[in-house]
């Protein structure tokens, strides 16, 4: 008989509830309800299996804090960090399935430039396509996003005094032949963004593709970062200047900012 099935019912339908949650706060009230648990050698088969989930539970939060401390060490050494797998593969996959659907429920829309106090609708500056996050959002994918970035702002709070307390997040899309010109992410007359966070979700790409952010160092120095699947990019929103290359093909991506307001 294959061991999960040698468990109680109660059991494997703990591991699928588990399992099905992409909650970060529902899988650290599982961890916290299994390390408060005291299962004996009474019933060895539930000893074991708990064993091993409270084990790879663990191993979550620490390759998360890694993943933290990646962005935050480069951008301490650089001022940006980058981190190549930030977002899991599933997470970014399952964000990119909800920008192809935005966009054929046509909810992705040409982006303006400015705030809600002063918009510039008839811009030339950026090309791409947005559909703004609800933070209250119940789409799986989006509460497992939210939910890290919660928790990195956590961290970082804990780590670096920056005093963020909340989030806003759209998803972009950029078409073939777009781009977003040279600018900086804070408004001119509202200063609560403090932090920039790009995820990017784009499958295979390559140089040839463009779509680069392109970061501008100094008047006369660039660097230039892959839109590559899963990786993340974090910066001060106010200091960075940065523009995103030309497209070549579709190139998506998760962009907010970690604000004090």
């Amino acid at each position: 008989m294959p061991f999960c099935l040698a468990l109680p019912a109660w059991c494997r339908e703990t591991m699928h509830f588990y399992r099905s949650q992409s909650s970060l706060k529902i899988r650290d009230f599982l961890l916290l309800l299994f390390e408060n648990s005291h299962f004996t050698h009474t019933n060895y088969s539930i000893y074991v299996y708990m064993s091993v989930l409270k084990t790879t539970l663990r191993i979550e939060r620490i390759e998360m804090k890694a993943k933290f401390e990646e962005l935050i060490e480069g951008f301490i050494t650089n001022r940006i960090g980058i981190s190549e797998s930030f977002l899991s593969l599933p997470l970014a996959a399952g964000l990119q399935q909800n920008i192809r659907r935005l966009s054929r429920d046509s909810r992705m829309v040409m982006a303006g430039i400015g705030n809600n106090t002063v918009k510039d609708k008839s811009q030339k500056i950026r090309g791409d396509r947005t559909c703004w996050i609800d933070n209250k959002s119940k789409n799986t994918f989006e509460m497992e996003f939210l939910d890290m970035m919660r928790t990195f702002m956590d961290h970082l709070n804990k780590s670096c005094y920056t005093g963020v307390n909340n989030c806003e997040f759209h998803y972009a899309l950029y078409e073939e032949g777009a781009c977003y010109l040279k600018h900086r992410d804070q408004f001119k007359n509202d200063y609560n963004r403090k932090f920039t966070m790009i995820g990017y979700l784009n499958d295979d790409w390559v140089e040839a593709d463009g779509g680069q952010l392109i970061i501008h160092e100094d008047e006369e120095t660039t660097s230039s970062i892959l839109p590559t699947i899963q990786k993340a990019v974090f910066f001060q929103s106010d200091q960075i200047e940065h523009e995103v290359a030309i497209a070549n093909r579709q190139r998506m991506s998760i962009t907010g900012w970690l604000k004090r307001v």
